[in-house]
């Protein structure tokens, strides 16, 4: 099956924010690794070939006895969901001395924000605006990973998002388009270091390639419908930059796009992928996804489906027997040809030599007698880094009177299902972290007050009261415990420690099995049984603090109106409790900011920041019947793109510009001072947008084109300086033409989307 769009016969540019001047590949000594890989692939039976396009996961369908046999027989060319050196160090040993050719495996692992330490969520990440910090989780999990034996990671997720009812939100790092780029590109660039043959890099594999953010209604593997323009302009810019880092892998995504999914897309895996970006590496199906096409309409039977999928660039099949069945009888039928076996294999043996296998197939592993004695062992955390990445992500979205930092002299009532809950505090995909290991809100309030005041503390709700709900939560694996008083008990213990109390904190949100894979939700709220015991605790009269977790901007107009502050922290790792404590008893000052849009219903979404213009706009100071509106609800989000508060003031001076207009090939800068109003240190992020009012084909209210945290003491002043040019201009136009404009743009500089210093210039 061959997708030919007309429009797009022509390389698509990438904006040099992103990162289009590729970098050297991460495959060194091509010519040497490419000799290699020719004779040994002139030594392999048909059966050998097929076997190194087969990616094993251990589990009930595939046991370990099953494996091995299927190792001896070289029948397998990846294993993924071993964690253990010992485990891998046994399968790699069965390669090397029972199979023929002695081609080691690799080993894969879902490493999404940790191995061992548990770094806050990538949308947490992504509050953090700090590209250094992504670089710190980066580094650190590729040492956990590859001192575990793994050789790549199922990461970074750079499927931009609009649609928080999308529970692997979680996974990514939001809505916007450069700032996922760059997050993307740094986590890229800091696994797999130098090059993933280091002992403690690892290899990357980019995902879900391509759009799987935008699936439509925000349910999960649904379908994608989306213009050209659009796609390369807003969704495929992230992959392409993780891409010209060097991930050395693509994990297809399981979305059909414009009608054809992904996995059978030869438009998206060789025209896009191999000829336009000259990707080197490994392409490998997600989960399953190859028999999946026979239900996507695509595929007459599992036959078909394999055909389609070898023939559109899947090189590598996950979880599958499909390829192992089908391969070899429609080989010798012809319909699928030698060369295209020779070349799948060719890519899966490339990133083997670039993983430095063929050297050393124990380069992860080190010397037999080195294993851990204790593969959990504390002293293989990184406890610090943790604490200090999480404090940056914490988002302070409200703060009346000051209530916050909280005095620890005062006596506090903590309550919430989440307060004290080790599984949730470490997030979605928390790869081979303890959950016993992590700290709880609960345990870092403790530790922060260390006897000062006094901490009281109730559960007050289960997660959910919904049977249903709880059941599916707990269909995988144990996801939630559920207390068995009544929640009128629940509530009433809490109202009495709160009752006693100068100040109640309320950690309420989404368990982690809410916002993870197969988890999308029609009702974004916070679920009642949580909703009816904020009430319960409000009707104290007792200031409320509210501590969020969860995975997914969530519908909090009412608690935004209980509320005397507000604190988003996502899923926020191992070292969590700590970090939130930190923020809440000022030891740290909040700097986050969304990388989201939170909106004030479900009723809204998608709802975004840089969305386009329509003929009618709406103007909230001068309402018309005939605009784009809704007309049962206040319009606008409830906290906007780029938004965060601090315990400190800052004010921003108007934009100055270097000149008032440039030409092709010039540029100007941007400048505004930045000075710290308050009484505290504190770090905040400037953030400049633009906006091209006049051109071919509508452009965005706004779209961020650049960003700079810096941190300033009290009464402190920085001019802070953003250059433009004219790839920051340009745009894909009606005939699929990368282009800049002539005219007037404007310019805006703030601390979030929407409270910005406003100038213009002219290109020309």
């Amino acid at each position: 099956m061959k997708w030919i769009y007309p429009l797009l016969a022509i390389t698509i540019a990438v904006p040099a924010a992103f990162g289009a001047e590729p970098q050297a590949p991460a495959f060194g000594g091509e010519q040497a690794r490419d000799a290699y890989v020719t004779q040994l692939l002139d030594k392999m039976t048909l059966d050998e070939k097929i076997g190194q396009l087969r990616l094993i996961s251990v589990g009930p369908d595939n046991p370990k006895p099953a494996i091995r046999e299927m190792i001896r027989h070289g029948q397998v060319g990846a294993i993924f969901n071993t964690v253990t050196r010992q485990d891998i160090r046994a399968m790699q040993d069965q390669v090397m001395q029972l199979s023929r050719l002695k081609i080691p495996l690799f080993f894969a692992y879902d490493v999404v924000h940790g191995q061992r330490t548990i770094f806050p969520i990538p949308l947490g990440l992504a509050a953090s605006w700090d590209i250094d910090a992504v670089k710190t989780v980066g580094r650190i999990s590729a040492y956990e990973a590859a001192d575990d034996g793994l050789n790549m990671t199922w990461a970074p997720m750079v499927d931009v998002s609009h649609e928080p009812r999308w529970g692997r939100m979680s996974e990514g790092f939001g809505e916007d388009t450069l700032l996922s780029a760059m997050m993307g590109r740094a986590m890229v660039e800091s696994m797999q270091g130098k090059s993933p043959a280091d002992r403690y890099s690892l290899m990357t594999s980019v995902k879900h390639f391509a759009l799987y953010g935008a699936v439509e209604g925000g349910r999960e593997y649904n379908s994608v419908d989306m213009s050209p323009q659009r796609m390369f302009g807003e969704y495929m810019p992230p992959y392409k930059a993780a891409l010209d880092a060097g991930s050395g892998g693509v994990m297809v995504a399981l979305n059909s796009i414009n009608g054809v999914p992904a996995t059978a897309n030869a438009w998206l895996l060789k025209d896009i992928l191999r000829d336009q970006w000259k990707f080197k590496g490994i392409t490998i199906s997600d989960h399953g996804a190859i028999k999946e096409l026979i239900k996507h309409g695509v595929a007459a039977d599992p036959r078909d489906a394999v055909r389609i999928a070898l023939k559109s660039g899947i090189d590598m099949s996950m979880s599958d027997q499909y390829y192992s069945q089908y391969l070899p009888e429609l080989v010798k039928s012809g319909a699928v040809t030698m060369d295209e076996i020779n070349d799948a294999t060719r890519h899966v043996l490339n990133v083997k030599y670039a993983m430095g296998l063929f050297r050393d197939p124990y380069s992860h592993l080190g010397p037999a007698g080195s294993d851990p004695a204790d593969t959990n062992a504390e002293n293989r955390l990184h406890r610090r880094q943790a604490r200090e990445v999480a404090d940056k992500t914490m988002v302070l979205l409200k703060n009346r009177l000051d209530v916050l930092p909280l005095k620890k002299q005062e006596t506090i009532a903590l309550v919430g299902p989440l307060a004290d809950s080790q599984r949730d505090i470490m997030g979605s995909w928390s790869a081979a972290g303890v959950a016993g290991q992590s700290v709880t809100l609960l345990q870092g309030m403790r530790n922060a007050l260390q006897g000062q005041g006094t901490l009281l503390y109730a559960k007050g709700a289960n997660i959910t009261d919904n049977p249903l709900v709880q059941k599916f939560l707990n269909s995988y694996q144990p996801s939630v415990t559920v207390d068995r008083q009544s929640p009128q008990q629940l509530r009433d213990q809490a109202v009495a420690i709160a009752r006693k109390a100068d100040v109640i904190v309320a950690a309420v949100g989404e368990s982690q099995g809410m916002a993870h894979e197969a988890s999308s939700r029609s009702d974004i709220r916070i679920p009642e049984a949580q909703r009816r015991l904020l009430d319960a605790l409000k009707a104290t009269g007792k200031p409320l603090v509210i501590v969020l977790m969860n995975g997914r901007p969530l519908d909090i107009s009412q608690q935004a109106e209980q509320a005397d502050a507000i604190l988003e922290t996502w899923f926020s790792g191992t070292e969590g409790g700590n970090a939130i404590a930190d923020i809440l008893f000022g030891d740290k000052n909040p700097s986050g900011k969304l990388p989201v849009t939170f909106p004030r219903s479900v009723g809204q979404l998608p709802l975004y920041y840089n969305h386009l213009p329509t003929g009618r706009p709406y103007d909230y100071l001068h309402p018309d019947k005939y605009t784009s509106h809704y007309y049962d609800a206040i319009n606008g989000p409830l906290y906007p793109f780029g938004y965060g508060l601090s315990y400190t003031r800052f004010t921003l001076s108007p934009v100055t510009l270097s000149a008032s207009h440039f030409s092709q090939g010039g540029e100007l800068q941007a400048s505004v001072t930045v000075t710290n109003t308050g009484k505290r240190q504190g770090a905040t992020v400037v953030q400049m947008y633009l906006n091209d009012p006049v051109a071919s084909i509508s452009r965005p209210v706004e779209e961020l084109k650049g960003f700079r945290r810096i941190d300033l003491n009290a009464g402190e002043s920085q001019k802070v300086t953003f250059r433009v040019n004219e790839d920051d201009l340009k745009f894909l136009d009606p005939q699929m033409k990368y282009v800049a404009e002539p005219g007037v743009f404007n310019l805006m500089i703030g601390l979030d989307s929407v409270r910005t210093q406003k100038t213009q210039f002219t290109y020309q």
